[in-house]
C-alpha cells in the first residue's frame, strides 16, 4: 500500500510506503530499505552473531525470509568479512517444495555462492508425504512437523559440519520467535524455551552455532523488502504447517497485534530479560549431573545413547 500524500519520517519525501505502527515510522522506497538492511547488520554486531573471517552456511528455502537473510549477509560478503554458502533441504512435500529449490538454486546462482541441496529421499529413502501416509493410517499419528524438524536439524548440522562452517544462518523473523516463546510456555517446556535467542551454542564442538539475523524484522516488512527489491521468492506455505500448533499461535498473535502493535517486540524483549533467571533456576540444576553423549548409529551429539533421528528412522523402516 502507498500513503501518497504522507511524507517520509527520515527524508521527508513521498511515497511513503509503510507505517510501523509500533514505532510510528512512514517509510519510504529507500529509507525502508535502508532501514531492514541497517536493523539486521545491527543485530548482527550488537549480539555479536558474526566475527570476521566466519564462514556462514544459510538455511535456505527459497521463502522471503531466506532470501531476505541471504541478499543481506551476500552485502557482508561482498566487503569480505564472511564467506557464505547455502544449503536448501527438499523434504518432498509434493506441489510445495519443488518450487522453493528453485528459486533457492537461482538465488545462489546469481550472487555467486555456492549452494548444497539434500533431499530426504536421497538420504532417508522416503519423503514427507509418503511419511504422512503411513501416519494417516495409524490411531495417534504423529504431526509432520515433528518429522520435519529432527531431519532436517540433523542434515543442517551435518552439512554446517562438513563444509567447516562456523555458524549456521537461519531466517527465524519476529513472528516466529514470538510464536516459540508463546508455544513453548504454554506447553511448559522449559528446556526450549531457554534455548530460543539470538545465537545458539551448545559445549559440544560438533554443534554449529545457530545464529537468527532476523530476529527483530517483523515478518510482514520482510514480504514487503523482497516485493519492492523484487526478489524472487516462494510464498507459499507448507501445507502440514496450517494445522499445526505453531499455526494457531500465529493466528493469535496476529490478531492481538492488530490492536497492539508493540505487543511482538515487548513479549520478545520481556523473554529476554528473564530467560537468564529461567536458565539459573530449571535448567542449570537439571543439567548439572548429564554428560555429552554420542549416537551408536550416526555419531551425532545426543542426550542418549541414540538420537531423536535414529530412533525416529528405526520406527519407520521396521514399518
Amino acid at each position: 500500500m502507498i500513503f501518497i500524500t504522507t511524507k517520509c519520517s527520515i527524508c521527508n519525501k513521498t511515497p511513503v510506503i509503510i507505517n510501523c505502527k509500533y514505532n510510528g515510522q512512514k517509510l519510504c522506497h529507500t529509507c525502508f530499505n535502508n532501514s531492514i538492511e541497517k536493523k539486521v547488520l545491527q543485530t548482527i554486531k550488537k549480539q555479536k552473531l558474526i566475527t570476521k573471517g566466519d564462514k556462514v552456511l544459510v538455511a535456505l528455502s527459497g521463502g522471503k525470509d531466506s532470501v531476505a537473510l541471504i541478499k543481506i549477509l551476500n552485502i557482508l560478503k561482498e566487503r569480505r568479512i564472511i564467506e557464505l554458502e547455502a544449503l536448501t533441504i527438499d523434504e518432498g512435500i509434493s506441489g510445495y517444495r519443488k518450487e522453493g529449490v528453485r528459486i533457492a538454486k537461482e538465488t545462489t546462482e546469481k550472487l555467486g555462492i555456492k549452494h548444497h541441496i539434500v533431499s530426504f529421499k536421497e538420504k532417508y529413502n522416503f519423503t514427507i508425504d509418503s511419511l504422512m501416509e503411513k501416519e494417516s493410517k495409524k490411531e495417534y499419528p504423529r504431526h509432520a512437523c515433528t518429522y520435519c524438524g529432527v531431519f532436517r536439524r540433523q542434515i543442517f548440522n551435518q552439512v554446517a559440519r562438513d563444509i567447516n562452517a562456523t555458524k549456521l544462518a537461519t531466517g527465524h523473523n519476529l513472528d516466529d520467535e514470538t510464536q516459540s516463546i508463546m508455544m513453548n510456555y504454554m506447553e511448559g517446556n522449559i528446556n526450549n524455551m531457554v534455548r530460543i535467542g539470538y545465537k545458539t551454542q551448545s559445549s559440544d564442538e560438533k554443534f554449529t552455532v545457530k545464529i537468527k539475523p532476523l530476529r527483530e524484522i517483523p515478518e510482514k516488512e520482510l514480504g514487503l523488502y523482497v516485493l519492492e527489491n523484487n526478489f524472487e521468492v516462494h510464498f507459499d506455505g507448507c501445507p502440514y504447517a496450517r494445522h499445526s500448533f505453531r499455526m494457531e499461535i500465529g493466528d493469535f498473535i496476529r490478531e492481538i497485534n492488530q490492536k497492539h502493535p508493540t505487543i511482538m517486540y515487548s513479549t520478545l524483549n520481556g523473554f529476554e530479560k528473564i530467560k537468564p533467571a529461567i536458565k539459573e533456576e530449571f535448567i542449570k540444576k537439571e543439567n548439572i549431573n548429564k554428560t555429552h553423549q554420542t549416537c551408536s548409529i550416526c555419531g551425532e551429539p545426543s542426550s542418549d545413547t541414540k538420537c531423536k533421528a535414529c530412533k525416529f528412522l528405526d520406527e519407520i523402516y521396521d514399518n
